[in-house]
């Protein structure tokens, strides 16, 4: 049995979004009303497309062609900031992905802080996340993002082996990787996470071991440890690279292993937290969300869109140039509209494959039924070892309560945690899993087809 179906980081995947007609963001900005909200800002600029890269990102862009999407962004921003004015809508978390955010240069990131500082309101403790990689690491951002108030900067280092790295496409060598993060440490920035990949070809559990005992000398606050995943129109995909996932597994439970042992606590499969940071319980399944740029999503409501799904350097390009060209980014026009099934569906994947997992209290709660009832599947997996109910506090509302009568979840086993990408996938839709293979039959015909001309070039 494969245990590496998909990453089930949301739902549904922008693969099963749809051109949407009539849709516009003042009759749905209510959902962004008061405090509590996220924004996402996408930067889709990098150095280099990693080989197992399918993220919405480009390559080989200079200055004037930032410049032109930081235009675009600030148009972007005032539209937006007339319709949230009149909902005084405050966010409570700031993220800035990509793409690599910091292939800004300095001014450029002067720039993009200075227009949401003018168009968007924050709270005092809002949450400000952002992506970084060793190249584009230098003192001088690193500074802009201190004093921009950045409370966690997550690094992707995937391997500290140059023979890895290169198999992976990666553009920075272990050495620059180093240099990169004794620079981060010494900024001191509130978090810092870094980014891991087993499963790379030629990886060994003892040269995974090797990497990940090199990363705690830096002292993370957070560890992500991903599979290598190689999907349409990624890079190692037209090499011809097939993942190893029976190898990958022994190299998952050795590493999630180690990592306990070495004073991480495990909260899903991929996130491994230092156990004296503070587990609070956070309710996923209705959150709202605005993005800025061309590669993000938001989500109001049982209204999530974005703009169309791409990863091939030709497509990514063809929706920024359509990005920057927008006279009105009010307009929505691609998406999906949740019905009632697929939101709870949403509840049960966004609580469950993270722990202390599904609150069972919390969902009957929200939807009036009980959620093993309407997800027998769960029942099945109780049986097969993969989910147990526990008592967790709920942080939010722990004053008084014994703690031996926390609230009940259904928690994933250590068992399930290692099979999460094999048991999320089950729990999508008949209509969600015919969208996206309506999606990927299309692409992996257009990407084969790509990649037999390239042979031939």
């Amino acid at each position: 049995m494969n245990p590496y179906v998909q990453y089930m980081y949301s739902y549904p995947h922008k693969t099963a979004y749809r051109p949407l007609t009539g849709f516009d963001l003042k009759d749905h900005v209510h959902g962004l009303k008061g405090p509590g909200h996220g924004l996402y800002l996408h930067i889709p600029f990098c150095q280099a497309k990693c080989g197992y890269c399918n993220l919405f990102s480009v390559t080989g862009q200079g200055s004037k062609a930032v410049d032109r999407y930081l235009d675009a962004l600030e148009r972007q921003c005032g539209q937006y900031a007339e319709l949230l004015d009149s909902q005084k809508t405050e966010f409570s978390e700031l993220v800035i992905g990509g793409g690599t955010p910091l292939y800004l240069t300095e001014d450029q990131m002067e720039r993009m802080f200075a227009m949401l500082k003018e168009h968007f309101h924050f709270n005092e403790e809002r949450e400000f996340v952002i992506e970084t990689a060793p190249n584009q690491t230098t003192a001088e951002k690193l500074k802009r993002l201190k004093q921009a108030g950045a409370t966690r900067v997550s690094m992707g280092i995937q391997s500290f082996l140059d023979k890895e790295l290169s198999a992976l496409g990666r553009q920075h060598s272990a050495k620059s990787a180093r240099e990169a993060l004794n620079l981060l440490k010494s900024y001191q920035f509130p978090c810092v996470n870094l980014d891991f990949i087993y499963g790379i070809p030629g990886q060994t559990e003892g040269s995974l071991l090797r990497t990940l005992q090199e990363a705690l000398d830096y002292e993370p606050d957070e560890i992500f440890l991903y599979p290598l995943y190689i999907k349409h129109g990624a890079g190692l995909e037209w090499a011809g690279v097939v993942p190893d996932w029976k190898g990958a597994m022994g190299q998952y439970e050795r590493a999630s292993f180690f990592l306990k042992e070495n004073g991480f606590r495990q909260d899903s499969m991929r996130r491994f937290v230092r156990t004296d940071a503070k587990r609070a319980f956070s309710e996923c399944g209705f959150g709202s969300s605005l993005s800025l740029g061309c590669g993000g999503r938001s989500y109001l409501g049982r209204l999530h869109f974005c703009r169309p799904y791409a990863v091939t350097q030709k497509e990514c390009l063809a929706g920024i140039e359509e990005y920057v060209n927008c006279k009105d980014y009010r307009e929505i026009s691609h998406g999906i509209l949740l019905s009632e099934e697929e939101i709870k569906r949403r509840f049960v994947i966004r609580h469950l494959l993270i722990r202390p997992g599904l609150p069972l209290e919390q969902y009957q709660m929200h939807f009036g039924s009980d959620a093993i009832e309407d997800f027998p599947l769960l029942k099945k997996w109780a049986e097969e070892g993969y989910v147990k109910r526990e008592r967790h506090l709920n942080q939010q509302k722990s004053r008084g309560i014994d703690k031996n009568n926390g609230e009940p979840y259904l928690a994933l086993t250590e068992k399930g945690l290692a099979f999460s990408d094999y048991l999320g996938p089950q729990l999508i839709s008949p209509q969600i899993q015919r969208a996206m293979k309506g999606w990927e039959d299309e692409h992996g015909r257009i990407y084969a087809a790509v990649s037999g001309e390239s042979e031939k070039l």
